[in-house]
């Protein structure tokens, strides 16, 4: 049997066993390859989990104070995945006790050995068990490297969304007019968001309104306020959200859907910065850096005369698209990751991870809604899974071509460049001359990859 060596202060096998005999045997059975450590109860075991996180655990489910049942067994089995649902279990049953053992692994057991043990034959169930679990472990390791926040709160793995990110952090410290691109659902709100957080307006208000969710008679008040008595319930003097954004940043969504009758008025604040509320006379200044967003094409609006010229010049004194999911499949699964991790936790789940089968069907997807869609899907998966595991079915997709996933072995090693390099800059913190060293490449070599790749560090 080939042997898996396991380093002293790494992951360790613990062998939950009530018989101190046989505790004893298959410690010394495995204690030249593996790092073991025994326990003979629950609440050892558990302790045990908390302090030394063992990669594998072999569980007898006949465990006091009910040795001759499985009660304890099972009870152990649950709270000690719960703790760590990634660790590897191994459960111990009778030589005729399948229906345990298939209940065992129902519950996110990885196998089950039946009794008489042979520390043999288990050795090869307990090498695979390692096996997997490093590959998981480096999985979400290399996951975890790919995963980059470029900007606080922005998650992208895509070299298209790096690029976004760049050009909002150099148009943060401007007061540019930013107006930004693209479908329902890919994010506009949070990087409008960002380029408040960066800029030097960032301990001012962030006001952000959206002028398609306001009946048109309602948003005249709602965006420059009104004075007592100036329609009926007017009942005292109300700033609007511009006022309230004095200081700070205003974030106009869906600025494509602003009423024709209203756009006269928010073209004259854009040129003065000066406003005045509805049934008022005094004018009022305000500093206020403006950054609006739409998913429709403004020259076919104003081809339309739906939407004024000279306003779009002055939301428009810059943009950035912002590129729908479909068209950078490399940011499906990393932020299906973050959103697994994210409602993992506000659920109390344990779901360890997506299928293979459900990662193809998320990046065979065309995702009309975008992000906003992947994390309402995910949402809604985390809550109805009954594995260890995300599976197609929990996210109410269809099953994707296997044959929709292969790449030419040149893609294939352009993809894995990529990611390598990725992984490697993140892992570095930027640093070209540890990410060559990590690579075991050159510094020149390494450049022409970033160059090759269009990556900035």
């Amino acid at each position: 049997m080939t042997t898996y060596l396991k380093k002293d202060g790494e992951d360790a096998l613990l062998i939950i066993e009530d018989d101190q005999g046989l505790r004893n045997q298959l410690k010394w059975s495995f204690a030249d390859r593996y790092k073991v450590i025994t326990a003979g109860d629950r609440e050892t075991a558990l302790n045990l989990v908390k302090k030394s996180a063992p990669a594998v655990v072999t569980l007898d489910l006949g465990l006091p104070p009910d040795p001759g049942g499985v009660s304890e067994g099972f009870a152990t089995l649950e709270a000690l995945l719960e703790l760590a649902p990634a660790t590897k279990v191994i459960v111990i049953t009778g030589n005729d006790d399948l229906d345990n053992a298939v209940r065992a692994v129902g519950l996110g057991a990885y196998d089950f050995y039946a009794k008489p043990v042979d520390p043999n034959m288990l050795g090869f169930v307990v090498e695979r068990a390692f096996r997997l679990y490093e590959l998981e472990e480096e999985n979400r390791k290399l996951a975890r490297l790919h995963v980059s926040h470029p900007l606080d709160g922005v998650i992208a793995a895509s070299p298209q969304m790096h690029e976004v990110c760049r050009l909002v952090e150099q148009l943060a410290s401007t007061d540019l007019s930013v107006l930004l691109l693209g479908e329902s659902g890919t994010g506009k709100e949070v990087l409008a968001r960002a380029l408040h957080r960066l800029s030097p307006r960032a301990a001012g208000p962030f006001i952000a309104i959206n002028t398609a969710a306001i009946p048109d008679s309602l948003l005249e008040a709602e965006l420059f306020g009104y004075e007592k008595g100036a329609f009926t319930d007017a009942a005292k003097q109300t700033k609007g959200k511009i006022e309230m954004a004095h200081g700070g940043t205003l974030f106009l969504d869906e600025i494509g859907d602003m009423p024709l009758g209203l756009q006269p008025k928010l073209l004259r604040f854009l040129q003065e910065r000066v406003i005045e509320r509805v049934g008022g006379r005094q004018e009022i200044a305000v500093d206020v850096r403006v950054v609006c967003a739409t998913h429709q094409k403004i020259d076919r609006l104003i081809s339309e005369e739906r939407f004024r010229r000279d306003l779009y010049f002055r939301i428009n004194e810059t943009s950035i698209e912002i590129p729908p999911l479909r068209e950078r499949k490399e940011d499906i699964p990393v932020l299906s990751r973050a959103f697994l991790h994210r409602y993992n936790r506000k659920m109390k789940r344990n779901l360890l991870d997506f299928s293979d089968a459900a990662l193809m069907a998320m990046e065979a997807y065309d995702w009309p809604g975008n992000v906003r869609e992947l994390e309402g899907r995910v949402k809604t998966a985390i809550a109805l899974a009954g594995g260890p595991k995300v599976e197609v079915r929990d996210l109410k997709l269809a099953e994707a071509d296997a044959e929709r996933r292969l790449l030419t072995l040149r893609e294939a090693r352009e993809a894995a460049e990529r990611q390598a390099l990725c992984a490697a800059l993140n892992e570095a913190d930027g640093k070209i001359a540890r990410a060559a060293e990590i690579l075991d490449i050159t510094r020149p070599t390494l450049y022409a990859l970033l160059n090759k790749f269009n990556l900035k560090v």
